[in-house]
């Protein structure tokens, strides 16, 4: 037997009675946390550059390559014919499989809706249905084959997918690809930080931070590699170089298995005898639910459907605040190269590893002198703070005028804004969620807070729509509407949330 202070994660006694193992390695002593948090750091680390990178693209590769029959060439090298000298090449939409009939649908929905509204519309679809496929992923890790077997196969098909890129014929296809992939992948890799820790321990909301840091480190680095590549070579290149991404993801991922804990699933009948009669009688599959735990999952489904207005407005990021920068902002040239519009989604996630020990130190401080907000009371001045960096962008219009060109100060500084409001929502709201559940259905709780991701990625394409020329102040002002109304709706229903939820929220 080895000892407690070599022992690595999965194999070291469990805590209580039905608890994950608790890690008590020198690893943990020297860092303090399980090693394991490391390991689902670098792989999301790298699925979200995959994932990140693919994003940063998308809107432009459709609004000024993909969609166009003829299209002015800014810096992709190959998008002109070998010997060209027009500055405007021609394209074939037609060849797109599944546009033209998706186009159609758009145009009989709205005949005037403009390349930048449909553009948008897929954009929403993809951005929502990547938090929809999620739940499924999170039902069949808790229900048939355990969170690792789901992270592993979800990997390799968003690998596919982005390869798939490359091909413009497959564009659509590419697209269905990722979206069942990373609901394979995305629940289930956040489970498994939570499956860390026992229940109870005050690291945890820490771990889902430093996990979150890891998000963004994927996050920022994407789009400089990827961005530049597609800039510098060609937009196949920027999404091949997302896959390789992902790939590196999994390679770590297989190699740290030994530090994961084990998965949580709901036990078959058969799984519950084998397992005895004291296993068995902890976790039945045949028995329902409690009513405690029916209050618990109705309080968390009601959360998740308040944080669909923040989503749809925090979208805008990778949506119509990208179409103004890459419009309304004038980009620097360093050495005759031209920064890539797409390095403004980096902006966001810089901002996330400068501001995260800020804000923890910040709750920490408040915590030792008993002031620390609730976790609702924090998503509530996430949603306000968000609502609030719209202002930025509104009276940035307002300066430099509807189709005017100004500087970077106006998207960046929103941008920070933005990131203050999204870390006082979103890595906490991942924690809530595998506090709170029911042990057995903490995967598929996590995709249900996914599915409020997918109805504010696809709202926030169906608001795209509405940014037209000569309309942009308006609304911006409309996303800080929507971000101040969802801020009041959450302290409207805190007091009975946290009654339902206790000392979790």
């Amino acid at each position: 037997m080895t000892t407690p202070e070599s022992e690595p994660l999965g194999e070291n006694t469990p805590g209580t009675e039905g608890e994950p193992p608790v890690p008590v390695t020198r690893f943990e002593k020297l860092f303090g946390h399980p090693p394991g948090l490391f390991v689902l750091f670098f792989t999301e680390m790298w699925e979200r550059f995959s994932f990140y990178g693919m994003r940063g693209l998308l809107k432009g590769y459709m609004l000024y390559f993909l969609f166009v029959e003829s299209r002015q060439i800014l810096y992709i090298a190959e998008d002109a014919p070998e010997g060209a000298a027009s500055p405007v090449v021609h394209g074939d939409p037609s060849a797109v499989l599944g546009w033209p009939t998706l186009q159609k649908i758009f145009l009989a929905i709205d005949p005037h809706m403009a390349l930048q509204g449909q553009a948008s519309l897929v954009y929403g679809l993809y951005n929502g249905l990547v938090y929809l496929t999620p739940v499924f992923g999170g039902y069949l890790a808790d229900k048939y084959f355990g969170q690792r077997k789901i992270v592993m196969v979800g990997a390799l098909l968003m690998a596919l997918g982005e390869f798939l890129m490359g091909s413009t014929h497959l564009f659509f296809v590419a697209l269905l690809v990722l979206i069942v992939g990373n609901g394979a992948f995305k629940p289930n890799i956040s489970t498994q930080v939570g499956n860390l820790y026992r229940e109870g321990d005050p690291r945890r909301d820490r771990a889902y931070s430093i996990f979150y840091v890891g998000i963004n480190v994927g996050s920022f680095i994407c789009n400089l590699v990827c961005g530049t590549l597609a800039a510098v070579y060609g937009w196949k290149y920027g999404f091949w170089a997302a896959g390789v991404g992902l790939l590196l993801g999994l390679v770590g991922y297989v190699a740290g298995q030994k530090y994961l804990a084990k998965d949580n699933m709901m036990l078959t009948k058969g799984a519950a005898a084998e397992e005895g009669p004291k296993e068995a009688a902890a976790t039945p599959a045949k028995k329902g639910l409690t009513r405690d735990e029916k209050l618990v999952i109705a309080a968390l489904v009601g959360l998740c459907a308040l944080n669909v207005p923040f989503w749809a407005v925090y979208e805008q990021q990778g949506n119509t605040m990208q179409t103004w920068a890459d419009k309304n902002t004038i980009w620097p040239t360093i050495a005759g190269f031209q920064i890539p519009t797409a390095w403004f989604q980096s902006f966001n996630p810089f901002m996330i590893m400068v501001l995260t020990p800020a804000v923890n130190g910040l709750w920490t401080y408040q915590q030792k002198r008993g002031k620390e907000p609730s976790t609702v009371s924090k998503m509530a001045i996430g949603s306000l703070i968000l609502g609030l960096s719209f202002v930025v962008m509104a009276v940035g219009v307002r300066v430099i005028g509807e189709n005017g060109k100004g500087s970077l100060f106006w998207p960046f500084f929103a941008t920070l804004v933005i990131t203050v409001g999204e870390l006082y929502l979103s890595p906490i709201g991942l924690s809530l969620v595998t506090k709170a559940s029911p042990k057995r259905l903490v995967s598929l709780m996590m995709g249900v807070w996914f599915v409020s991701s997918f109805l504010g990625g696809f709202a926030s394409g169906v608001l795209g729509v509405f940014y037209k020329d000569g309309h942009h102040e308006r609304f911006f002002w409309i996303m800080v509407a929507i971000g101040v109304n969802t801020a009041l709706a959450m302290w409207a229903f805190n007091k009975p949330l946290r009654k339902i939820l206790g000392t979790n929220a």
